[in-house]
């Protein structure tokens, strides 16, 4: 049997209030952004062996800090809101590796959505 020692949080399709971007008259101004997150924390912190919270990764706090980042002001690029998000994360021991990623919509008048995946070690 193999043992198993990480276990993956998914979090999909956060619509985040915020503003981001630089627009001229004639540009097309962002609807949404859309944040996927995915945590890799201890298999401890799933597979546990009573049932309650203290048990387990409450990832509730953290979202409630990634809606406050995303609202905190104006951002001239995504990036920015990303690399604040991670440190966010990298503040949770339990996290042990995180994959972001930021959407955009509408890029162009078709409704195209445009994403910024990156990936973000811990050690």
């Amino acid at each position: 049997m193999t043992q198993v020692s990480a276990a993956v949080i998914e979090l999909r399709d956060l619509q985040l209030k915020t503003d981001i971007g630089t627009y001229g008259p004639k540009d097309t101004r962002l609807d949404f952004h859309v944040l996927d997150l995915t945590l890799g924390i201890s298999v401890n912190q799933v597979l546990i062996p009573h049932d309650g919270m203290t048990h387990v990764f409450d990832y509730d706090p953290l979202i409630v800090e990634i809606d406050r980042l995303a609202a905190d002001g104006h951002y001239e690029t995504q990036e920015r809101l990303m690399t604040r998000i991670a440190i966010a994360c990298a503040a949770y021991p339990a996290i042990l590796r995180m994959e972001i990623s930021l959407k955009k919509s509408p890029m162009r008048a078709g409704g195209s959505v445009l994403g910024h995946p990156q990936f973000v070690p811990l050690i």
